[in-house]
């Protein structure tokens, strides 16, 4: 126990020594703080955005779900690969042709002030709230479940041994983020997801090894009972479950697909990094190594959940969630449980870092310089910045206490899906907002308005009159291909109009599939469609 509290206190001295060494000066710039300088380089783009993309939930959430549903789980992993290559060849060249710092002012571009003040609203109620809080509650919810034993010193009350983790968690990378912008986040991201990657592969390593190897994931004589029923391990290896399972059918991956836009195409906290890339060739590159690092990632998260079903085929878990807990405490000793607790806290605060930053960011440049004082220098927008920064640090530990009493009040609570939810309200109008403003020649700004608050009103109505039991991310695509649609065809039916030409050629209102994709050059066109082509292969192989 004193040999892991000893990793983990060297864990903590190293994060803030490295990140002081990106600490900013009095007279940085707005670019300097919260862009590098623009100069990130292709490694930096595809680790810092990798380790922004996973924290607790991963490990504890859906190391679980993958102990239930087996592969299918993978797809919220491998299938970032369809966001991660639009945002490199459609979304990220337009950022950086533009010079924007935010994915607000390419809205503006496009859309107009009122959309674009309606996107950064949105986006910073999400990020500082549910974003921020989801995050501090998944990491310290984990540390407490995996290690309560080691914080027995903090108190004898589970909630305030959990509560106390969060504060000090938020509260540390909060400093570090204030002093030293995007350049101390990525620095510390570099640390941060090596940790991950060490701590993840020896995971996976020790539950394959349990198993007896490799080979029984496919062909193990082993059966998960859950319930009444009994379900052979090797079924688990299928990323397809039937169209009617109740959490993962397969038609999910449409509303996934959807989704991926947000989160890897227009998300500030993931986008910045790519808008700070030192090139378009660098930040290509970049997105592209991160596409194969989500492939790893989905192993080291994925096969030690099926590994552990069929490890306990005749015992099985009480609670799913308790996957990657068991794992740790049964077949982990000293120095390296350390190990694995520095690797949930390296993912809590990469990804908490950069949501930090990035409301700072957005709120210095989309709402003080465009609204409060237009005449602001570089360095009153950083100050604004870092009180922005101070202020989220509020609502994030805010949100994440209260997750926590809920979570503690009623164990079997589940957040996952309920958290996804939540945010699929806003962000599936933000998808249709970026998507109007990348695919439509002219979009109709009044009918972007309208098509996003549209989008809320029909979640409600889905939800709760006319489809309650339709799986959320097959809602998600609905939603959004009928609030793209009505922005899209009405476009289009005026743009013909206007210019009398065939009224029947309704593609007059979008963009030509070759005026979208940009390439750095021929070398990266090929490397991303091979990362596509491996995706594609990976869903026949695995079916």
């Amino acid at each position: 126990m004193g040999l892991d509290f000893g990793i983990v206190i060297m864990y903590f001295v190293i994060i803030f020594a490295f990140a002081l060494t990106g600490r900013q000066g009095k007279n940085a710039t707005k670019e300097e703080y919260f862009l590098s300088n623009r100069n990130l380089r292709w490694y930096s783009v595809a680790i810092s955005s990798i380790a922004t993309n996973i924290n607790g939930y991963q490990f504890l959430g859906m190391m679980g779900s993958a102990y239930l549903y087996g592969l299918a789980q993978a797809q919220l992993e491998i299938d970032a690969v369809q966001g991660i290559f639009m945002a490199a060849f459609i979304f990220v060249p337009l950022y950086l042709q533009d010079k924007v710092i935010t994915v607000t002012q390419f809205i503006k571009k496009r859309l107009g002030d009122k959309v674009a003040l309606i996107y950064t609203g949105a986006s910073l109620f999400l990020l500082s709230t549910v974003g921020l809080g989801a995050a501090l509650f998944w990491g310290a919810y984990a540390a407490e479940v995996v290690f309560g034993e080691y914080f027995s010193f903090l108190s004898e009350e589970r909630v305030v041994r959990a509560a106390a983790i969060l504060i000090f968690l938020g509260v540390f990378s909060a400093i570090y983020t204030y002093l030293g912008g995007l350049a101390a986040v990525v620095k510390t991201d570099l640390i941060q997801f090596a940790i991950l990657l060490i701590g993840g592969s020896v995971i996976t390593y020790v539950a394959v090894q349990h198993l007896g190897g490799w080979s029984n994931l496919y062909h193990g004589n082993y059966q998960l009972k859950w319930g009444d029923e009994f379900v052979p391990v090797d079924n688990l290896m299928h990323l397809h479950l039937p169209s009617d399972h109740p959490k993962l059918p397969w038609t999910f991956m449409f509303g996934l697909f959807l989704l991926n836009i947000n989160y890897w195409c227009a998300n500030q906290t993931v986008v910045q990094r790519s808008i700070a890339a030192r090139s378009l060739k660098e930040a290509q590159i970049g997105l592209m190594v991160g596409g194969l690092m989500k492939y790893y990632m989905a192993i080291i998260i994925i096969i030690p959940g099926i590994a552990l079903a069929g490890i306990l085929a005749d015992n099985p878990l009480s609670e799913p969630d308790m996957t990657f807990p068991y794992l740790v405490k049964e077949y982990l000793g000293t120095g390296m449980r350390g190990i694995i607790l520095c690797a949930l806290f390296a993912s809590l605060m990469s990804t908490v870092d950069s949501t930090f930053n990035s409301l700072a960011t957005l709120f210095s440049v989309d709402i003080y310089k465009e609204y409060i004082k237009k005449d602001a220098t570089d360095q009153e927008m950083i100050r604004a910045g870092r009180r922005t920064i101070l202020v989220t640090l509020f609502t994030g530990l805010s949100m994440g206490l209260i997750l926590l009493s809920y979570k503690f009040a009623d164990q079997q609570s589940a957040f996952t899906h309920t958290l996804n939810e939540i945010r699929y309200y806003v962000n599936c109008g933000l998808v249709v907002l970026i998507c109007a403003a990348v695919f439509l020649v002219v979009p109709k700004r009044m009918l972007a308005i309208a098509a996003f608050f549209s989008t809320v009103f029909l979640q409600f109505t889905f939800s709760f009159w006319f489809f309650p039991e339709m799986n959320y991310f097959v809602r998600a695509m609905w939603v959004i291909l009928i609030g793209f649609g009505l922005i899209a065809i009405p476009t289009a039916l005026n743009l013909v109009k206007e210019t009398e030409s065939n009224p029947n050629n309704i593609k007059a209102g979008f963009k030509k599939w070759k005026d979208i994709f940009v390439f750095a050059s021929p070398q990266i066109m090929w490397a991303g469609i091979g990362l596509l082509l491996s995706l594609v292969l990976l869903h026949i192989i695995f079916h």
